[in-house]
């Protein structure tokens, strides 16, 4: 493991920052990759934890790639080969896409400053996005002849529409919060100083809910932007006998009836 990705918690609240503000948290190497990756399945496995918040340290919340690993064919852009460039995309960046897209956990980006190729990608990756007005966005791999190669194609339509998401693409502009909020790239746009305490307000908001029903809820709703709609319902009935049977939807019930605060224990 390396130092790459700073994680810390707060009840069931846990942070990940990425931590290379000198590199403006660039993603260089496999290793951190695998840092970034290995971090989310693990939080994934822990019942405990019921929001997931990613942001950057320093004024960046992800530059991308490594433009001098690039050009050297180093870092997660190593090989000499096609194929071995393959593999380096397979085994190393596309990992986290495959973790943090996939978490059960709910996640909110918190997006500090620029997010620019893979760190456009990193922040559509999560299921919420709230942006400082120093943020600033960039689907840009086509400005270094090169395409999205960590999900972006996938990830940035579902998030913004196709024309938009074309549009970014196919011309690498560098957009502002304020039409990253009208294009519904980002649901929120606060000032610098309140980023952190607004993401962990929502995250708090989520958090005090039935953790099962929360994770069983965002699932349902990532898979229902490619099932058909008699397929989901199966899903659904299916994940709502789960629900019904839980001790935190009876507590939830009873606390409504008795007028109190419930006390949800993930179970």
């Amino acid at each position: 493991m390396t130092d790459f990705l700073k994680i810390e918690r707060d009840g069931h609240v846990v942070t990940l920052t990425l931590n290379r503000p000198e590199k403006r948290n660039a993603i260089s190497t496999p290793e951190e990759c695998a840092e970034v990756a290995e971090a989310c399945r693990a939080l994934n496995k822990d019942g405990s934890v019921r929001v997931v918040i990613v942001t950057g340290a320093g004024t960046a919340f992800c530059a991308g790639g490594d433009l001098k690993g690039m050009r050297d064919r180093t870092g997660i852009t190593r090989g000499e080969t096609g194929a071995e460039m393959r593999d380096s995309y397979r085994f190393g960046i596309q990992m986290i896409p495959l973790a943090l897209y996939e978490m059960d956990i709910p996640t909110i980006a918190a997006i500090n400053g620029p997010a620019i190729g893979a760190g456009l990608d990193l922040a559509c990756m999560c299921d919420i996005r709230i942006a400082s007005e120093t943020a600033r966005f960039a689907e840009s791999f086509v400005k270094v002849g090169i395409v999205p190669g960590d999900g972006g194609a996938y990830l940035l339509p579902k998030v913004v529409g196709m024309s938009k998401a074309l549009e970014m693409s196919l011309t690498g502009d560098v957009i502002n919060p304020a039409e990253a909020l009208a294009c519904g790239l980002v649901s929120k746009v606060v000032a610098p100083g309140d980023l952190l305490a607004a993401a962990r307000d929502m995250a708090n908001r989520i958090a005090v809910n039935p953790p099962q029903a929360v994770r069983m809820t965002k699932r349902l709703l990532r898979e229902s932007q490619h099932m058909r709609l008699s397929t989901l319902l199966e899903m659904s009935a299916a994940y709502q006998a789960l629900a019904h049977g839980t001790r935190d939807h009876r507590e939830a019930v009873d606390s409504m009836l008795e007028k109190r605060a419930p006390n949800f224990e993930g179970r």
